[in-house]
C-alpha cells in the first residue's frame, strides 16, 4: 500500500515538483496551500507524513499549525516535517529544533533542498513511526 503524504505550502512550484519527486518514489501526494485547509485535509485523508511550510497565509502559520495537529486526537500521530525558508527569509541568526511542547515535529530542513536529501529524510521518518 503506497504510504500517503500531505504537502501544505502555499507555493506551487515547490508543491509541484516534490510531488513528482515524490511520486517517482511510489509515494501518493496531497497538497493544500495554506493551514487551515491543511488542517481539514490531514483530518479527513489521515497522511501517513505531513511536509508544511511555515511562511504561507502569515509568517508563523507552520509553526501553528503544528501544535494545533500535535493537539488535536485526529492528527496528534501523524508525522510532520517543516521544510522552510524562513531563517533565509527573515536573515534570522538562529534556527529551529523540533520540541515537544514548542514545535512538535519529527524534523525541520531549510528550503533550498537538495532532492535526494529530502527523500533520505522522508523514508527515515516513515520509517520510524
Amino acid at each position: 500500500m503506497k504510504k500517503k503524504i500531505l504537502i501544505i505550502d502555499d507555493d506551487p512550484e515547490f508543491i509541484d515538483s516534490t510531488r513528482t519527486l515524490l511520486e517517482s518514489e511510489g509515494y501518493e501526494v496531497l497538497s493544500e496551500s495554506n493551514g487551515e485547509a491543511g488542517f481539514l485535509k490531514a483530518k479527513s485523508t489521515k497522511p501517513d507524513l505531513l511536509l508544511l511550510d511555515v511562511m504561507m497565509t502569515y509568517d508563523s502559520e507552520g509553526f501553528d499549525l503544528a501544535k494545533k495537529l500535535k493537539l488535536d486526537p485526529a492528527t496528534a500521530g501523524i508525522p510532520v516535517i517543516i521544510v522552510t525558508g524562513i531563517q533565509r527569509a527573515k536573515s534570522l541568526p538562529f534556527g529551529f529544533e523540533p520540541d515537544e511542547d514548542w514545535l512538535p515535529v519529527k524534523r525541520i530542513i531549510e528550503k533550498p533542498v537538495k532532492p535526494e536529501n529530502l527523500l533520505s529524510i522522508v523514508s527515515e521518518v516513515l520509517m520510524r513511526s
